[in-house]
């Protein structure tokens, strides 16, 4: 499904989790262990095809699946423990190659985004300074009133950029954030970090890593693996 875009994009954004971070695993085993006291299996999949949704409505729709009432205090109870679950395990590892690829796109004259559903506050936790402060702009999910999949968090970014959607590439990894970044407008590629490409068919392009981004996008840098090894 590889295939090169002759579109002139003045923009590339950026999904955090699973694009930038590899943390979709962590995230997986908090919501694993705070759901589990109340009986209340989830596997990786039911997680990871929710990635970029409000934890709301996710946590909403995963307790009323199994008859649970999802009243306020289930619902804070749940998402206290889940974080305190992520903060104990979580370690950070930014995919390979990000800042190198990150660095030669804003040299190239590229601006970029980063459009995630984890909070502010969270993200400066997560990355670096010295990474966030690549970005020339951040939405972050405490930030809008629809979150993924609804087209706001793109269009907002778009709109802080002073861009129109079509200048813009949205690199993603999770079926909402596709649907989100397709319905603002955008050519998406999603990456096959968390599932395999038959989830994330919306996308204009599936890819398996950053490196094959170059061969897509006009202008984006070529890495050279053992810059990738880093």
């Amino acid at each position: 499904m590889m295939k090169r875009t002759n579109r002139d994009f003045r923009a590339v954004i950026f999904d955090m989790d699973g694009v930038i971070v590899d943390s979709m695993p962590y995230h997986f085993i908090s919501w694993y262990e705070a759901l589990l006291p109340l009986g209340i299996r989830v596997s990786c999949f039911d997680i990871y095809a929710r990635e970029g949704e409000r934890w709301e409505k996710s946590l909403k729709e995963i307790l009323a699946s199994r008859g649970i009432k999802p009243t306020r205090k289930i619902m804070q109870g749940i998402f206290y423990l889940r974080q305190r679950i992520f903060k104990k395990y979580f370690r950070r590892f930014i995919f390979k190659g990000v800042k190198e690829f990150l660095g030669c796109l804003k040299e190239r004259g590229f601006m970029l985004g980063l459009v995630t559903g984890t909070p502010e506050k969270e993200i400066r936790k997560i990355l670096a300074p010295a990474l966030l402060g690549l970005f020339d702009v951040v939405v972050a999910g405490d930030q809008v009133k629809h979150g993924k999949p609804h087209p706001e968090p793109y269009l907002r970014a778009c709109r802080a950029l002073k861009l129109a959607p079509a200048d813009c590439a949205v690199i993603e990894n999770a079926p909402l954030g596709v649907r989100s970044a397709k319905s603002a407008g955008m050519f998406c590629i999603a990456l096959t970090t968390s599932l395999p490409g038959q989830y994330l068919k919306a996308a204009d392009v599936i890819a398996a890593e950053l490196e094959e981004i170059p061969g897509i996008i006009s202008r984006a840098c070529r890495l050279k693996k053992r810059a990738l090894a880093k």
